[in-house]
Parts: C-alpha cells; sequence; structure tokens
C-alpha cells in the first residue's frame, strides 16, 4: 500500500525510546525526513545514528525538555513547516490522589499534557497557514479506562482526548486532520522498568522480571503485551494519505483489553 509520505516532513517526539522511537523508524522507512525530540541528546544521537544507518537517510534531533513552555514553543517554530507532527512525549506517574502530590501531579501534566498543546499550538498556526497537515496525538487508554490509582495519567489522557477531538473537528476547515492514538500495555523501556521493580519487590531480584512479564500476560488478549512497533504502524496509516477522511477520532490499540468484562 502506498501511504505517500516520500519526502514529507516528520517531527515525532519523545522519540528517543520506546513507542516514539518505532514511529520514527516506521516513519523514515516510508521514506519521510524525521525530525525527533526528547530530553537526552545522547539517546537521541543514538536513535537518529541508527535510523540514518538503516534507512540511509538523515535525522534531525532536538534535545529539549518540552514540559519547559519555552522549548515547545521553540521547537515549533524551529519545526514549523513539517507536515506531521507525532506528539509522543511525556510519562504520568501512577497512584492515587492522596499520593500524587501537586508538584509531581503538576511537572507531568507539563510535559504530557501542555506540552502537547503548546507545541500543537506552534505547529497548528502554520498548517493553517499552507492549508495541510496532520497532527496524530499519542495519548493512552488511561484516558477511556479511568483508574483511581492512576488518576493523574486518566484525567491527563482524558483532557487530551477532548483536545483532539475538539480541535480535530475544526482543523479539517483548514485542510488538517488531527487525531489520536490510544496504546494499552505496550512493551516499552518504560514498562520493562516497572516489571524490573515489581520483580525486585516481590522476589527480592529485578533480574527475574521476566517472570512478572508472564504473569501478566496470562491476563492479556493473545497472551502478551502489543510491541512499540504495532503502535507506530497504526500511527503512520492515520497520518498517511489512506486516512485522509479522518479527524477528530481516537483508535485505542490494547487487542480489545479496555473492554473485556472482568469476572
Amino acid at each position: 500500500m502506498e501511504l505517500e509520505l516520500r519526502g514529507k516532513k516528520v517531527l515525532v517526539t519523545g522519540a528517543s525510546k520506546g513507542i516514539g522511537l518505532a514511529c520514527a523508524q516506521a516513519f523514515a522507512a516510508e521514506g519521510a525526513r524525521v525530525h525527533i525530540a526528547s530530553r537526552s541528546q545522547a539517546d537521541l544521537g543514538a536513535a537518529a545514528e541508527a535510523i540514518g544507518r538503516e534507512h540511509k537517510t538523515e535525522v534531525s534531533i532536538h534535545p529539549l525538555d518540552l514540559g519547559v513552555t519555552q522549548n515547545a514553543v521553540a521547537l515549533g517554530q524551529a519545526c514549523g513547516d513539517v507536515d506531521i507532527l507525532v506528539n509522543n512525549a511525556g510519562a504520568i506517574p501512577s497512584g492515587s490522589l492522596t499520593q500524587v502530590d501537586d508538584e509531581r501531579w503538576r511537572h507531568a501534566w507539563d510535559l504530557k499534557v501542555f506540552g502537547y498543546i503548546s507545541l500543537t499550538r506552534e505547529i497548528y498556526k502554520r498548517m493553517c497557514e499552507r492549508g495541510a497537515g496532520v497532527i496524530v496525538n499519542v495519548i493512552g487508554v488511561a484516558g477511556e479506562r479511568n483508574r483511581a490509582d492512576y488518576i493523574a495519567g486518566s484525567t491527563g489522557n482524558a483532557a487530551l482526548m477532548a483536545f483532539t477531538r475538539a480541535l480535530g473537528s475544526e482543523s479539517v476547515d483548514h485542510g488538517i486532520r488531527v487525531v489520536g492514538v490510544n496504546p494499552g500495555r505496550i512493551e516499552t523501556d518504560r514498562q520493562i522498568g516497572h516489571m524490573k521493580e515489581k520483580a525486585e519487590r516481590v522476589f527480592g531480584d529485578a533480574s527475574r522480571w521476566k517472570e512478572i512479564q508472564a504473569q501478566v500476560a496470562e491476563t492479556l488478549p493473545f497472551k502478551r503485551s502489543g510491541r512499540p512497533s504495532e503502535v507506530a504502524d497504526l500511527v503512520v496509516y492515520l497520518a498517511s494519505a489512506r486516512a485522509s477522511y479522518i479527524s477528530a477520532t481516537i483508535i485505542t490499540i490494547d487487542a480489545g483489553q479496555s473492554v473485556r468484562t472482568r469476572a
């Protein structure tokens, strides 16, 4: 299937690892010109080198903390001519209302919620001037299946879902599509880190994390977590010309886990 992405300029945030890196790799494989952003210059450099080596292309890196509004604005100005923006940066801590204090809550939202909004504002107004563009927000299934033990994340993701639908309903008047993706449990470095922490708590040995992984897998459809590449394939499709009639829509990718009836 020809996705018509060759030569398109793409900016992916949170792209040094996990889903963001997988998205950058997938766009590069389609011949797009890729910009990647995250906080770590070293990780970005390694990611750019790997992508460039595999796909014979040059990757531009932007080491910035997008939780700082001025940085998000600066990145939007530096990459204002991109055809596609993929918002992916950020991780919100788990915990109940009484466990997540204001400082941690606000710090997480500065990146995952306001970071998305600030960068989108800069890119969107330039897309409006050109009359074309696609914005894909990678959000998270907790925004639709709210959890009290992940209250900051559930609330932030729900806000980004509303943001996506509201902007995506107006953006089409300017030739722009705005869509969202809600990944469920995906096997990223962050998820593996959580399993290592649990293995340390349960077994006193972080190296036994695969035993935790096996226990979790038994509760999941297909008996496994999703892969970053599977999320990336969906993101790339939604950003492509093949999805040209989709806007203000959010697609869940969790093998149906979020709607399964619990016993």
